[in-house]
Order: structure tokens, then C-alpha cells, then sequence
């Protein structure tokens, strides 16, 4: 038995030190292609990168390669693109640099959500043709052009939305409907409430879910309950003055986009085998204290496996589908986005400090012209 403790002791701190090793060759050795950039691009276009780690400042607005498509891929003259706390990655968050870079980041371009008109396509391509309007989801895509698979994440743009709105819908959207459609669950006739119901996922949220016929509640702030009526709730609760919490009113599906409040809080406003969908990481997006509200939803989760009601979390995933539903949505009228500010693209760091703040309504959107 001594022996086997002796080992077990030896081969931890040996463990210990191969990862003390690596972590520190890989800090030193991450690098970019900042570092591996020399000369103009042959045949430029403007787009934003980050070099380095940190807040909004890092982002600047230069020449890359513009971007050339393959047989099957096609080429997006973005004309519009908008801002998601998933932007704010830049910051180099700890618990994520062994994914994203250790000492720099991996992928220094910035953006997902597009909107813009198709140029080139590759000669296997049949989906779409030059000129056809699209909107979708690419990384990069805070730049003038993006090359894009035809069967991910894109689909055309209905005429009657323009592109910044079409550009703000993807992360949001999509992740309000998979949320409230596969993880809630919902159906006719339920009741739903919306914590963050006035920012980017709220807001679509909002109208997804009326969209099923539910007797929505939206939990928002004094300046924003006007806005939120509008789109379509039912019932406003401003938390300023009300904690939903505390109310008689009882949900079959809770959205839950800002997560300041206790498992037992939560499901004491449920009903019986109600859901609680936990989405993302609060209203700013990622950050270092994420961690603490992340160990509280794990124990959300955890705590309702052994009742009735059920907290549930998830990752959005961008797919053509989805896309196609919620361009449907909006073609119907039954779903409008909402939006706050638009920036130039030489904006885009005060566009982002904006975001930052939590207190944007609806999406913050970038034009490219």
C-alpha cells in the first residue's frame, strides 16, 4: 500500500509538471496571423481583427486577403452585419485560452451574424445564383466579403426585411427558437415568461413564442416596457419595481436570458413539470465572473433531475432550417427585429463598448457601405 501511494504521489506531480511545461510553451509559442502577415494583400478588402487580447479597444478595421470562393462555396458582398456577447471573446476570457489561444488568439477576425448579397458562387453550386439577397451565419463576418458553404448557415433574405434587420438575426433568433422549441418544449395555449426580454435574444424570443399562440409575460426594465408591448406581450413586469418571483402567477416555460435568480426562486413560479431554459451567459456576454453564475445554473440543472420541474441549458446551433423558419417568420410578419443603434464599420469598437453595457435593446447592427 505504501508503494502504491508512493507512485500515485509521484506520477500526480509529474502530471502536474507536464502541464505546468506545456502550458507554459504554449502561452509563449501561440501565435496568429498577424505575426505571419507580410505586405499588402494582392487583392484586399476591409475587415476588422484582433491582434490581441482585451476589451473593444484591440479591434481594428484593416486590409485582409479578400476571400476567393471554391467550386463549392459561394462569395457574400456583406452589406450589413450586427454584434452578439459571443463578440466579446476578444477579451481573452482565462477559462476558454486553451481553446481559443493562450497567449493571442487563434482566429483574430471578428462576427457571425451577416446579411448581403451573393457575388460569385462555385461551379457546384445550385442553390443560389449572383444577386440573390441572403442572410446568415459565418465567423469573420464583420467584413466586407465572406465565403460560405450553400447547405450551413444561410438562406435567402424575404424582400420585405431590410439587411440590417436580416443581419441581426441569426445568433438571437435562432437561439431564442431552439430554446424555446427544443429545450422548452412549448405548445399552444402556455403560459411563457421572458427574463431579458428587451435585448437581442429577448426580443425575438418574445415574438417566437407568441408566434405559438402562448400568453407571453416579459420581464424588462421601466424605459423598455413600451418597446416590449409592442412586439407582442401580453404582460409586462418591470423589475425595478416587481420581482416575478414573488408574484401568485405560475409558468409552464421560463426563458431565462439573465439568470439573476436562485434555483428554488425559479421553480417556485413553475408549474408542475414546468421548464426553465437557462440561455448563454447573461446580458454582457462572457466574462471572467461568468464562472460563478455557470457553477449556478450547473447546480439549476443538477438540483432538478430529482423533481418535477426541469432547468434545462443548451448551445445554439446555427443551421440552414432554423435559418429558413425564421425568414419565414419575418416574410409572415410575425416576427420584426429589433433594433437599437447602427454603426459604420469604423465604429465597431464603440459598438461593442455599447453592447458591453447590457443595456442595449434589441440588436446593434453594422453597416459596410
Amino acid at each position: 500500500m505504501r508503494r502504491i501511494l508512493k507512485w500515485t504521489v509521484r506520477l500526480f506531480l509529474l502530471a502536474l509538471l507536464v502541464a505546468f511545461v506545456w502550458g507554459f510553451i504554449a502561452y509563449w509559442t501561440s501565435t496568429n496571423d498577424c505575426d505571419r502577415r507580410t505586405g499588402a494583400p494582392a487583392n484586399p478588402m476591409k475587415a476588422i481583427v484582433h491582434c490581441e487580447y482585451g476589451g473593444p479597444e484591440v479591434l481594428t478595421l484593416t486590409d485582409v486577403e479578400k476571400p476567393v470562393p471554391n467550386d463549392n462555396q459561394i462569395l457574400v458582398r456583406v452589406r450589413a452585419a450586427s454584434l452578439n456577447p459571443l463578440d466579446l471573446m476578444i477579451r481573452g476570457f482565462s477559462l476558454l485560452r486553451p481553446i481559443t489561444g493562450m497567449r493571442k488568439p487563434k482566429d483574430t477576425r471578428v462576427g457571425v451574424d451577416y446579411a448581403g448579397t451573393v457575388e460569385a458562387i462555385g461551379k457546384n453550386v445550385r442553390q443560389f445564383k449572383p444577386g440573390d439577397e441572403v442572410f446568415g451565419g459565418k465567423n469573420g463576418a464583420l467584413a466586407q466579403y465572406v465565403c460560405v458553404l450553400p447547405d450551413r448557415a444561410v438562406t435567402l433574405k424575404p424582400a420585405n426585411v431590410t439587411f440590417e434587420q436580416a443581419a441581426s438575426v441569426s445568433v438571437a433568433a435562432i437561439t431564442a427558437l431552439q430554446g424555446l422549441r427544443d429545450k422548452g418544449k412549448i405548445k399552444p395555449g402556455q403560459k411563457v415568461l421572458i427574463n431579458g426580454a428587451s435585448g437581442g435574444v429577448g426580443t425575438f424570443a418574445v415574438q417566437i413564442a407568441k408566434s405559438y399562440g402562448t400568453e407571453v409575460t416579459a420581464v424588462c426594465s421601466t424605459r423598455n416596457l413600451d418597446m416590449v408591448r409592442s412586439i407582442g406581450a401580453d404582460h409586462v413586469i418591470d423589475y425595478t419595481k416587481e420581482d416575478f418571483t414573488k408574484t401568485d402567477q405560475r409558468y409552464d416555460l421560463i426563458l431565462d436570458i439573465v439568470g439573476n435568480h436562485s434555483f428554488s426562486e425559479r421553480r417556485r413560479i413553475l408549474n408542475p413539470n414546468g421548464i426553465c431554459v437557462m440561455v448563454g451567459a447573461g446580458g454582457s456576454g462572457w466574462h471572467d465572473e461568468s464562472a460563478g453564475r455557470l457553477m449556478g445554473e450547473l447546480n439549476a440543472y443538477l438540483r432538478s433531475r430529482f423533481v418535477g420541474e426541469k432547468f434545462m441549458t443548451f448551445l445554439a446551433n446555427l443551421n440552414k432550417p432554423d435559418l429558413t423558419i425564421l425568414a419565414d417568420l419575418m416574410r409572415d410578419g410575425k416576427m420584426t427585429p429589433v433594433i437599437d443603434k447602427t454603426y459604420k464599420m469604423n465604429d465597431v469598437p464603440s459598438a461593442l463598448q455599447y453592447l458591453e453595457t447590457g443595456h442595449a435593446r434589441g440588436k446593434v447592427v453594422i453597416t459596410m457601405d
